[in-house]
């Protein structure tokens, strides 16, 4: 039986009617927010959802029942249930909660206006991991997967007056899931983005790509795509400071394609240049800033707008600064990525999973480049094709809701992978769906070192094919090697392409001091820091790094009592907001390229 539900969850996102296509730039639509106070039950044994035969149950907790009167037997109840913050992730809101993975259920009552000649949808930023939702006692969808946007149009469901919605997310791991059941991340269970009441048109500009065309500087383009495929309806397109407005004309699909004659400014770190746009039907518009810039890689060279540039990167987590648990809001990524830039960054690493959408656009805004990743991490079930399904679904959601950030150069489709065929399939078709998604950005994924010997580490991938950047991690030092060995390793890397170091670092205790050759002290990490900034600048295909990582997050796998307590310690910046050493090495070195 269990075996049975595991499969089916993981080919959830196959199924007919699952979910909608999701709205893009949803913040700049109509909305209504739902954020706020949700009740909320606990239900380990999924009572809410179940009866005791593990069927089913039609009288689940989704229909918010009322004791009618003395006699009535209702064993649960929503209003009198204790209240968490919507976006929150549970573990951190309710100290009961820090490490249980399973079913919760949350409420929320709100009351709707109809807008005639309207469409409603009910939008969420993300929940962890598997969300099904109910209006009104009614099923509207399920969702699978904890980092991606979904929605449901509820147009018809919705009541005039008094409405309330019920979701019941669950956060157990399953063998077959993305990520699966081992991770080195806190599993944070919860609604954690943004819940809005989306009102749209009958019809609607659903969706927009533009930008550069690619390998010219003198011409966008991009196109318009209708919510229904009708056609000869008129769209304008409007970019005020390059005095461009085009009407354009949609196909019989409801798409219109854009070329326009145009040298924008080129955006790039020193000049993080958005332009305001305006796309409009029928005297309704959606707004948007976007940015213009050409990435490319030639021979061992990553270029931005023709120009070789280095990535001076870190990693990040979406852990809040400060509080700790899921980062959601725009003053979360306000600090995570000034920490960044004051880092001397131009670049970031998202790992290991698609961040909030105000975490991405901060970075656009302050000129940091991205790398944006989904969770195909460690020991994914590779030859599931449910697990592939679920992983693509993610990736195209990732790339769906992001195309035109302009900051984001890199798309990631894996972390640490074991070596297989199996693996090697499933990877090589993930990297071929980005590249036909989106051709105009570069696609990596972070590889493992493949082997050493006489003092020679190689990194040999049969991705490397399908990749345009070599990218590894590697932890020499730390897990494995010594300080000694740093200053001497050479590297075999024969691929006529950027070589990027996705991950590198040492655990350090803020505030913990010793010799440079102590485990766990700041001056070990800073050593560590120093000795393998210099070993990588050997590599003459060395083209910029994201070491592990800013802040020291929450990870189940760190039990050391006295030094981890549930943290990896590998940040460069303590939990509490203090900078450790080796912030400071990072820094002079970034300052130096």
């Amino acid at each position: 039986m269990k075996n049975t539900l595991i499969l089916l969850i993981a080919l959830l996102p196959l199924a007919a009617g699952a979910q909608e296509q999701t709205l893009q730039n949803v913040y700049a639509r109509d909305y209504l927010s739902l954020n706020g106070s949700w009740n909320y039950i606990i239900d380990p044994f999924d009572n809410g959802f179940y009866d005791y035969r593990l069927k089913e149950n039609p009288n689940g907790f989704f229909r918010n029942q009322k004791a009618r009167n003395k006699q009535d037997l209702v064993e649960y109840n929503f209003d009198t249930a204790p209240l968490m913050q919507i976006p929150s992730d549970w573990n951190t809101r309710n100290p009961q909660l820090f490490f249980y993975e399973g079913t919760l259920w949350f409420k929320k009552d709100f009351t709707f206006a109809r807008k005639p000649g309207n469409r409603t949808f009910l939008y969420f930023g993300a929940a962890n991991y598997e969300a099904i939702v109910y209006l009104n006692g009614e099923k509207i969808g399920t969702h699978i997967g904890g980092f991606t946007p979904f929605n449901f149009d509820v147009t018809d469901k919705l009541k005039e007056g008094s409405n309330f919605v019920v979701v019941r997310v669950n956060n157990e791991r399953h063998p077959e899931g993305v990520p699966t059941v081992n991770a080195d991340w806190w599993n944070y269970g919860g609604i954690t983005r943004d819940v809005l009441l989306v009102d749209v048109p009958e019809l609607f500009i659903d969706d927009y790509a533009l930008q550069l065309e690619k390998g010219r500087y003198d011409r966008i383009t991009g196109w318009i795509k209708l919510n229904k495929s009708v056609a000869g309806q008129t769209v304008t397109i409007e970019i005020p400071e390059l005095k461009l407005k085009q009407p354009l004309v949609t196909g019989s699909d409801g798409r219109a394609e854009i070329s326009l004659k145009a040298k924008p400014a080129l955006w790039s770190p020193e000049n993080p240049k958005l332009y305001d746009i305006t796309l409009s039907l029928d005297n309704k518009a959606i707004k948007d800033k976007i940015g213009f810039r050409q990435i490319e890689t030639a021979g061992k060279e990553i270029r931005l707008n023709g120009s070789k540039i280095f990535l001076k990167g870190i990693s990040i987590h979406e852990e809040a600064p400060f509080r700790q648990g899921r980062a959601w809001s725009p003053d979360d990524a306000k600090i995570l990525l000034g920490w960044a830039k004051e880092l001397g960054c131009n670049f970031v690493r998202l790992a290991h999973y698609p961040h909030n959408e105000n975490m991405v656009r901060e970075a656009e805004r302050l000129g940091l480049m991205v790398w944006s990743e989904v969770p195909v991490y460690w020991t994914i079930h590779w030859e599931n094709p449910g697990t592939y399904a679920n992983a693509e679904r993610q990736l195209g959601d990732m790339i769906a809701r992001d195309k035109n950030r302009c900051n984001i150069i890199i798309w990631s489709v894996a972390n640490e992978t074991p070596h297989s065929d199996a693996r090697d399939r499933f990877l090589a078709n993930l990297a071929a769906f980005a590249r036909a998604k989106d051709p105009s950005r570069l696609i990596s994924m972070a590889m493992e070192v493949t082997g050493s010997r006489n003092n020679i580490s190689r990194v040999d991938d049969y991705m490397s094919q399908y990749v345009d950047i070599i990218s590894f991690n590697n932890y020499l030092g730390w897990y494995g090697g010594t300080l000694d060995d740093i200053n001497t390793r050479q590297w075999e890397i024969n691929y006529d392409k950027p070589v990027f170091i996705s991950e590198f670092g040492a655990g350090a205790l803020q505030g913990r001091h010793g010799a440079s050759n102590e485990l766990w002290t700041e001056e070990y990490q800073a050593e560590l820091y120093r000795r393998t900034l210099a070993m990588y600048s050997r590599i003459d295909a060395f083209s910029g790094c994201s070491p592990w990582i800013l802040v020291d997050f929450y990870s189940p796998r760190r039990q050391l009592n006295g030094i981890q307590d549930f943290f990896n310690r590998k940040g460069l910046i303590s939990n509490n907001g203090i900078k450790k050493q080796a912030f400071y090495v990072l820094q002079d070195f970034y300052k130096g390229k």
